[in-house]
């Protein structure tokens, strides 16, 4: 399944480790701030007495 990555093989995975972990952080980031900004924006929107 996996082809022979020979001596590059701790290196090529490593790559492949890091770049999942940075994408996983990129979506928990964006996440994490869409639901920020959607409490920020209904408060302020309570404020203004635009109810829903």
């Amino acid at each position: 399944m996996m082809p022979d990555l020979g001596k590059y093989a701790g290196t090529v995975l490593s790559a492949y480790g890091v770049t999942l972990a940075l994408l996983a952080a990129l979506v928990a980031l964006s996440l994490w701030r869409g639901a920020r900004v959607k409490r920020a924006l209904e408060a302020q929107e309570r404020r203004m007495g635009r109810n829903g």
